[in-house]
């Protein structure tokens, strides 16, 4: 196989199938893992379209990544899978990526981190990237549906399988619970239209029913007056989810699997059909 280079320098044999972490170069405090095609030739002149799957809060961002093998080798997909550590924005913390961005802290803008790797791995591979195909389960559920809110015109489709905290499109609550004050963290409203060209999957499984990891009470760091309406459950906030997208235009596919609980294994078939239809 011909290498492609990289700044004068050929890649290497960890370059290709599963390969190596990188860090980012916009921060090295994070990093990135991806899969590329075997039948990725470098001679050839094809474009490769790109999914992203973004891990939970336990960041087995491998086992994301290999989730997606086999959509990526049938229609021929690069698999980006970011690894956002834990403790970014104090000790232990486990929770700031999954807003985006919190401008009760000093952390990162993590929707613009994963842009940039994005960028980076673009440098190297024969990517179509302009726009990608987002996966996230729970924690990375979280991620991916306030990523479609701040950057619709970069997705074609969106999976959302099972996060426990959901922002609601709700001009009358703030970031988290709603979209009030988006203009203020991202620079701009939700763009609805664009909103309205991703398609969008949200599936849960029927027995996830714990909620004891997803309660927001007073004097939880995220509670707003808002998140008392959403309902216990996961199953709950997703319906309410599916009828906020819904009322603004934006065609959803909606799944609850049968005896799922909350494992991203019971819930990657529906999430891979949806994809397949989708490309």
């Amino acid at each position: 196989m011909a290498l492609p280079t990289r700044h004068g320098e050929k890649l290497s044999f960890y370059d290709f199938g599963r390969t190596a972490v990188q860090v980012c170069r916009a921060d090295p405090r994070f990093s990135y893992c991806a899969y590329v095609p075997e039948s990725y030739d470098e001679s050839s002149d094809r474009r490769y379209r790109l999914i992203v799957a973004v891990h939970g809060t336990r960041r087995d961002n491998a086992v994301c990544r290999d989730a997606f093998i086999d959509l990526a080798e049938r229609h021929q997909m690069i698999v980006l899978a970011p690894l956002f550590p834990g403790g970014i924005t104090g000790p232990r913390e486990l929770g700031s990526y999954k807003k985006l961005r919190d401008p009760k802290t000093d952390g990162p803008d993590y929707d613009t981190l994963l842009l940039a790797m994005i960028q980076e791995i673009g440098e190297i591979y024969r990517l179509d990237a302009k726009r990608f195909c987002l996966f996230g389960f729970s924690g990375g559920a979280h991620f991916a549906h306030r990523f479609l809110y701040s950057h619709p015109d970069r997705l074609t489709a969106v999976s959302i399988a099972a996060p426990g905290i959901v922002t609601l499109l709700d001009d009358q609550a703030d970031w988290p619970a709603g979209i009030r004050n988006m203009s203020e963290l991202f620079g701009a409203e939700v763009d609805v239209e664009a909103l309205r060209r991703v398609s969008v999957h949200l599936v849960v499984g029927a027995d996830d029913l714990d909620t004891w990891e997803i309660a927001i009470p007073p004097g939880h760091a995220w509670w707003q007056p808002a998140f008392d309406t959403h309902g216990p459950t996961r199953i709950d906030r997703l319906r309410l989810l599916d009828l906020s997208l819904r009322s603004h235009g934006v065609e959803v596919r909606f799944d609850i699997v049968p005896s799922a609980q909350h494992q991203q294994d019971h819930l990657l078939p529906a999430a891979k059909a949806f994809f397949s239809n989708q490309l």
